[in-house]
Parts: C-alpha cells; sequence; structure tokens
C-alpha cells in the first residue's frame, strides 16, 4: 500500500500566526526559554506552552531542560529550511514601491539557523561559484578541488564537514534576495570562521550580522563582494 506524506497536517502544525513567530524567533539557532518565546509571541504562559507542545510533538522543537528551567530549539536543520523557504511565498503579496527602499539590517546580512544569509550569504555564495570553488547540482553545491585549497587557506578544513551527519553544501532558499545561499555542515563553518576571524559580529537579541570594517576589506580583497 502506498501512503502519502500527511503534508497538511504538517502545514496546519505552522498555519498558526504564534506558532509561526515562535519558530521565526528561534531561525538564529539559540534555545530560549518558553517565557521569552510567549513574550515574542504575545501569548499569556499557558498559551504558549500548548503552542510549543504541539510543535514540540509535531517535530519541529526540541525541549532541553536545565534545571527547573526549559529551552526550546529547532529540531533540525530541515527545519530552518522549510521556515526560510516559505519566506518568499509570505512576501509576494507585498505591495511593490516605485523605488527600492534601504534594505533593512536582517536583509544584509543574518544568520539562517546556523549559517550565513541575506545580501552577504548570496553574494558570498555567488561569488565561490563564480571564482570556481563551488559548482551547483539541483539541491546541492560541490566544492571543486580549487575551492577545497581556497577554503583551506582560510582556516575551513572542508573534509570533516562532508563526515557530518548534515547535508555538505545544501543550497538554502534566501528570503529576502530570492537566490540560494550555501547552507548545510560547510555553511555552518564559513559562519564559523567568519565570527572567529572578526568579519561579522552577532547582534545581540536577533538573527541580525553586523559587517566589520575588516571583514569588509578582506571580502572585498579575496572575493570582490562590496555590500554597498
Amino acid at each position: 500500500m502506498h501512503v502519502d506524506p500527511d503534508v497538511a497536517a504538517v502545514a496546519a502544525l505552522i498555519a498558526v500566526p504564534a506558532r509561526a513567530t515562535i519558530l521565526i524567533a528561534l531561525m538564529d539557532g539559540r534555545a530560549l526559554p518558553a517565557g521569552e518565546l510567549a513574550r515574542c509571541a504575545a501569548l499569556s504562559p499557558q498559551a504558549a506552552s500548548a503552542h510549543l507542545n504541539k510543535l514540540v510533538a509535531g517535530g519541529f522543537l526540541l525541549m532541553v531542560s536545565t534545571g527547573r528551567h526549559r529551552y526550546y530549539r529547532l529540531a533540525s536543520t530541515e527545519v530552518a529550511q522549510v521556515i526560510e523557504a516559505l519566506m518568499p511565498l509570505a512576501r509576494v503579496t507585498a505591495r511593490q514601491t516605485p523605488h527600492p527602499a534601504e534594505p533593512k539590517p536582517i536583509q544584509v546580512a543574518r544568520s539562517c539557523y546556523d549559517h550565513l544569509a541575506g545580501r552577504l550569504g548570496v553574494a558570498f555564495t555567488q561569488a565561490l561559484v563564480a571564482g570556481g570553488y563551488l559548482t551547483e547540482t539541483e539541491n546541492d553545491f560541490t566544492v571543486t578541488d580549487h575551492g577545497a585549497e581556497w577554503f583551506r587557506q582560510l582556516g575551513i578544513d572542508p573534509v570533516p564537514a562532508t563526515r557530518s551527519r548534515r547535508a555538505f553544501a545544501r543550497k538554502c532558499l534566501d528570503w529576502s534576495e530570492r537566490r540560494f545561499h550555501l547552507g548545510g555542515a560547510l555553511g555552518a563553518a564559513a559562519l564559523t570562521r567568519f565570527l572567529e576571524l572578526g568579519w561579522v559580529a552577532r547582534v545581540p537579541q536577533g538573527r541580525v550580522l553586523r559587517v566589520t570594517h575588516t571583514g569588509q576589506t578582506e571580502l572585498r580583497r579575496l572575493l570582490k563582494i562590496s555590500l554597498r
């Protein structure tokens, strides 16, 4: 007997605005307490608890207990990819303005769970493809021999990333740029290295990343990336 996945049940779980707000609040990869998530979604503690329980039962969230406190985080990178992929669809009804508005900080550079996204994430990915460091397949990127050496010189060894249980270099659709950025284990390693080098810095309480002066200089030097 052929059984189709129950897509409707999954969609129904995130169709509730409060649950969608909770999921988006966790897109920066953090684990947050129930109280903070309740405030984000403008819910009472009791209502937030009910929504969180449903998201845990549905496989969207994981609950981590620390002493008397309960923290919640996204269950997997796949969940983050689903939320990120839905964001362009949520924006298609927005009224077009005659002149493009100045991009918001979250559109310029942000984390998508644990990898780079926004204008920076897409520009970084496109520069890697243009430079012959990555090639594209339908759903993923492949690191070339030239690219493997480039990553090593940057301080990223692609070999451990290939041994990860998660996708290695996944194509992740960027909701603000409407193009793909580099996700997967390699994308996560790149963001970690950018933070270590001081090229980007996290902005407290959110997903926004600030590109530092050093980051602007090095990205322009290495990959001819300019975000201005």
